[in-house]
């Protein structure tokens, strides 16, 4: 909301500067976002009375005019096509000032002296229309400085309020906190009913009682619109960013910033049979005040006649009954008190937002409605005369507001802010509020609340409102306690940062995405899962919970596939979703995908693309980071989201933990990637997890190693081979290592060869080879009994 300062300064004018009446309001939950000066710099610019204009002898579109000052008659040449005899303008005589440091000295102008200026709003920056002079009121007096006539001395300030802080949407509300804030007294505005000199009325009918409780109608005649607005009410309306339009609308606008209530004017005469505030009929249509059509659902509130509608309730005016400045002679004035619910969301949902709609939504005070129409009567019938006739009030007592008083406790206040405030303390805070304290016992008290203050309805609101009114800068700071010793750093675990910077190491970029999915890829990745579903999702593709971080991760690959960026190494950490909410497991997890070149592009090497191995390297990476790799072992497997002939499962001890593998390129069809991708997701709990480091002293013994070449069938994992041939080699082997497979011209296509390379140490002797030759024979034996293998010749 944007408001004037001098205007909050004439309901209440606390003895300080600007600046700090904005850091109060901003420390009182009021957050300024903006202080805006109303005009631009200068100075030296005084009234000045056009008293004759001649045509310039060499120049068609000038003009030589003579201007007063009041005291002297100055030659000032001018091409504004509003110059004329008889105006008063703003005149910048010499030495003024203009904004833009513009110093205004005598000039020549096609051979005519000029001896100053005369400017229009845009040249002193206090408004934007630059067709012309600038054209004052006929009553200004002549020779006064403008910033004083004009009171352009002020600034329009905006304030950022809560959604619960709607009694902040007017000058009097924000008095009332200036003046709780400084226990300074307001000046409200002084409303006394008008009476009626006419007996006309319009009947009123609340058929929709719950939604709207309140209305009150009354009908003016004989006004005449043509008058124009005063020009101290068009600057407070504009000073709060809004425009003047005709003197009707423009008394509505003000009384809603002034006191906080809407209103509306109808044209009488376009009202037929009466008022009916009532429900839209389905497909309902309404042509609105800025000529767009709406079609009505049967939730909106509309403000009607035995017809048709007139307006949306709270939120905008109808085309049709609008007033209209040539015709409308007689106006039918309206004030109504809104069910916030009824009108929460309506002007959204028609692509509109309104300064009505926006303090309705909020919430206005429900006892307020009578007093605005008295003051925009009184306002309206000094600007544009008539006769006004009785205030029609349409009631359901039922629906009202019931207010009931709250129990507040100052052993609460002290306890939530820890300080000791006494029980004066605490009612000379809160009674300049508004507030009733009704004294039960010693700290307890049943405290009445104003109806304008709709927010504060339990006893928490009463304590909130003490710790802002004695300054949240004030209140004591204290800071948690918790114990400083050092922990001890589980050896037998990695920590999650340790493995992210082991991925980026190795060339990755941590990607977040979202925890909920798209249902269709869910089905693509669990097809026999059902998935867990989001009651309020915020898209129809985000509404599915993830059982897997991998589908986020592709998504991203394919928007940065989508974009050039061929080389994507991502990796996640976060949960998954899986089963129903009876039976609901979050899992922590930690996945990567990896697509493109081996290597960045460079001219030093190749441009070979990864493949199953470089992901299995990673992998192996992250397992070996705990220290507890001889645990880990991969199988072959299929599943969903994988391609079969490139996927194993990772077994830790024996259990699973979690897959690696290429993606299946169905599914890399249906998400729009067009190249290989490879990706794995593990369990976090099983990555972190090893085992204590042990020391193991190093043997000054030279090291013995055997090759081997064998044969085997090539359907049996180069794991199994390498497992058994550990646990025969003996209790001195320190390093197996297969180091080539083969399959080719000299080997049984069913066969392969593969090539392992065993190594043996002792910690406090050498190895004689009759040890080695004895255990190497061991795991030949072995081999040829269990999976028939021999050696290649």
């Amino acid at each position: 909301m944007n408001f004037s300062e001098q205007w909050l300064r004439s309901l209440v004018n606390p003895n300080v500067s600007r600046d700090e009446l904005v850091a109060r309001l901003s420390m009182a939950g009021l957050e300024v976002d903006a202080v805006r000066p109303v005009a631009g710099e200068f100075s030296g610019v005084v009234v000045g009375e056009i008293l004759a204009t001649e045509q310039h002898p060499d120049a068609d579109k000038l003009r030589v005019c003579q201007v007063s000052d009041g005291k002297e008659t100055f030659q000032i040449v001018c091409g504004a096509p509003n110059a004329r005899a008889g105006i008063k303008v703003p005149f910048a005589q010499l030495g003024a000032v203009l904004p833009g440091d513009f110093k205004i000295k005598k000039a020549k102008l096609r051979g005519v002296e000029s001896f100053g200026m005369l400017c229009s709003a845009t040249e002193l920056q206090i408004g934007e229309d630059d067709s012309g002079l600038l054209e004052l009121d006929v009553t200004a007096p002549v020779g006064q400085d403008i910033r004083e006539l004009l009171n352009l001395n002020d600034v329009s300030i905006e304030v950022d309020l809560t959604p619960n802080r709607g009694d902040c949407l007017s000058l009097t509300g924000l008095a009332r906190e200036v003046g709780a804030l400084y226990n300074l007294a307001v000046s409200l505005p002084v409303i006394t009913p008008i009476a009626a000199t006419i007996e006309d009325s319009v009947k009123i009918e609340l058929l929709a009682e719950k939604a709207c409780p309140r209305y009150f109608g009354r009908v003016i005649h004989g006004v005449d619109l043509t008058r124009k607005t005063p020009a101290w009410m068009v600057e407070r309306l504009a000073r709060s960013d809004i425009r003047s339009i005709d003197p009707a609308v423009d008394v509505t606008n003000y009384v809603m910033l002034e006191l906080g209530q809407p209103l509306h004017a109808f044209d009488l005469a376009q009202i037929q049979g009466g008022i009916r505030v009532r429900f839209a009929e389905q497909n309902e249509k309404v042509t609105l005040l800025d000529g767009q059509e709406i079609t009505l659902t049967e939730q909106t509130l509309v403000i009607a006649d035995h017809q048709r509608v007139l307006a949306i309730a709270g939120v905008m005016g109808g085309e049709n009954s609008g007033v209209n400045v040539e015709h409308t002679q007689d106006l039918f004035l309206e004030s109504a008190f809104f069910d916030t619910i009824a009108i929460a969301g309506k002007a959204r949902s028609y692509g509109l937002h309104t300064d009505a709609s926006h303090r309705f939504e909020r919430g206005v005070d429900w006892q307020l409605a009578g007093k605005a129409i008295e003051r925009a009567t009184e306002l309206l019938l000094d600007i544009v005369g008539g006769q006004a006739g009785p205030v029609v009030e349409a009631v359901a007592p039922a629906y009202l507001p019931q207010v009931a008083p709250i129990k507040l406790r100052a052993a609460r206040v002290n306890q939530t802010f820890e300080f000791d405030l006494t029980d004066d303390e605490i009612e000379s805070l809160l009674s300049v509020l508004g507030l009733v304290l009704n004294k039960q016992a010693a700290g307890v008290w049943l405290v009445d609340v104003p109806s304008h203050r709709f927010d504060i309805s339990i006893e928490e609101d009463l304590i909130e409102e003490v710790g802002r009114l004695y300054g949240y800068d004030k209140l004591p700071v204290s800071y948690p306690m918790v114990p400083l010793a050092p922990k001890a750093n589980p050896e037998t675990k990695v920590g999650l940062p340790a493995l992210r910077r082991l991925l980026v190491a190795r060339g990755y970029q941590e990607a977040i995405t979202y925890s909920f999915i798209d249902p269709k890829v869910f089905k693509l990745f669990h097809p026999e899962e059902p998935a867990l579903e989001l009651a309020n999702p915020i898209s129809a593709e985000l509404s599915s919970m993830r059982a897997s971080l991998l589908p986020g991760l592709l998504k991203a690959v394919a928007y940065n596939l989508n974009r050039q960026q061929s080389r994507v190494r991502l990796f996640e950490t976060g949960l998954r979703f899986v089963g129903q909410l009876d039976n609901l497991k979050q899992e922590p997890m930690l996945a990567g995908v990896i697509t493109g070149t081996r290597l960045a592009e460079e001219w030093a090497h190749g441009k070979d693309n990864i493949d199953f191995y470089d992901l299995k390297g990673d992998v192996e990476a992250l397992l070996t980071a705990a220290g507890d790799f001889s645990s880990y072992s991969f199988e072959p497997c299929t599943e969903h989201g994988f391609h079969p002939g490139q996927c194993a499962q990772v077994l830790r001890n024996g259990e699973l933990v979690g897959y690696m593998g290429a993606l299946h390129p169905q599914l890399a069809s249906e998400l729009d990637i067009d190249q290989p991708v490879f990706m794995f997701e593990l369990l976090q709990s099983a990555v972190i997890q090893g085992k204590l480091p042990t020391f193991a002293e190093l043997s000054r013994f030279p090291e013995v190693r055997r090759d081997l070449a064998l044969l085997v069938d090539a359907i049996i994992p180069a794991q199994e081979i390498l497992t058994a041939m550990r646990g025969a080699a003996g209790e001195f082997l320190t390093q197996i290592r297969l180091f080539d497979v083969y399959q080719g011209k000299g080997v049984d296509p069913n066969r392969k060869s593969l090539a392992v390379g065993l190594t043996w140490q002792h910690p406090s002797r050498t190895l004689t080879d009759d040890e080695v030759s004895s255990a190497t024979q061991n795991v030949l034996t072995l081999l040829e009994e269990r999976f028939n293998a021999t050696l290649r010749k």
